[in-house]
């Protein structure tokens, strides 16, 4: 046990880190979810298709003989390993195997939001091929703050940045601007030193406010720009109303001059979208986190931390 104030959840013979918001209905859900087998075995059409619309997570899929093979309890013990952050699947169906082109003992690695997936070379594999596979790939292109684990995703930033893009995903503005980067990181995919956070703001009401002031920005419309980790500065695209989104070539650019420096946090001159006053960018530069976050009573816990996000060391 590594990290004082840290919640470690006991299951059979693994120690969990939960890595999350400290809100109950969230810490039940995860602890719903390491209750579950760390592998869900696809065995019709109607859970085929459910295995399909989870596009926002990591998944892998293999095809078995049974239960009782080897090369199966190869693949459920290195699911143990990420259970229950990272979602594993089987079938033992030759039927459901064809429609995914699966071979016999084969296992296929999907990146978030990616059409295709990658097949785990070396088959057959032994545990800690499929470990090594997944700790080398589990950087997503595109990757989704999620309430469950959102403190581990913030921490993994690269250079002490993140690029991040606020969009709801329910609204049409945001929606369209996720399938801009769903494009963006399909194209992008073989690139490591690129990850996008996307946040969709429905998921953290009490943040909203919070992100607001820190960051200079209106999240009632779709956002994306870049953060520093460590101070909070950050710059954002010019996208002022629903005729000025970003397309996926002009999104791309703008991310190449991130990743070369050319644009970067704290750069207000050409790319910073502002809607408050100079006053308050003023006072907003001097914000740190840990002094936002006390401004909230004791009885609040679970909001301090939530607001605590980008400084929990």
């Amino acid at each position: 046990l590594l990290e004082v104030d840290s919640i470690y959840i006991f299951a059979d013979d693994e120690i969990i880190e939960y890595d999350g918001e400290l809100a109950a209905d969230t810490l039940l859900e995860f602890l719903y979810d390491v209750i579950e087998e760390p592998v869900e075995i696809i065995s019709n059409d109607r859970e085929l298709k459910g295995f399909h619309h989870i596009e926002e997570d990591i998944k892998l899929m293999g095809y078995f003989k049974s239960a009782k093979s080897s090369h199966f309890t190869e693949y459920d013990d290195a699911a143990e390993e990420f259970h229950p952050l990272i979602k594993f699947f089987a079938t033992f169906e030759p039927r459901i195997a064809k429609k995914l082109n699966l071979k016999m003992n084969e296992v296929d690695f999907y990146e978030p939001f990616m059409n295709k997936p990658v097949s785990i070379p070396g088959k057959p594999y032994i545990e800690d091929d499929i470990v090594s596979f997944i700790e080398e790939h589990d950087r997503p292109t595109l990757r989704k703050l999620e309430p469950h684990s959102m403190y581990e995703i913030w921490e993994d930033d690269i250079n002490e940045q993140h690029i991040v893009a606020f969009a709801e995903e329910s609204d049409p503005d945001g929606y369209e601007v996720l399938e801009i980067l769903k494009e963006v990181a399909q194209e992008n995919t073989e690139n490591p030193d690129l990850s996008i956070i996307w946040i969709d703001p429905d998921d953290f009401p009490l943040m909203v406010p919070y992100w607001e002031k820190t960051f200079g920005i209106d999240l009632s419309s779709p956002q994306i720009g870049v953060v520093d980790v460590e101070d909070a500065d950050s710059v954002w695209m010019e996208m002022d109303d629903e005729e000025n989104m970003p397309t996926a070539d002009e999104l791309d650019t703008w991310i190449e001059d991130v990743m070369s420096g050319i644009i970067y946090p704290g750069d207000e001159t050409d790319y910073n979208h502002d809607n408050n006053d100079d006053d308050d960018d003023d006072e907003d530069e001097n914000i740190g986190f840990e002094d936002h976050c006390s401004c909230f009573s004791a009885s609040d816990t679970h909001l301090v931390r939530t607001c605590a996000v980008f400084d929990k060391q």
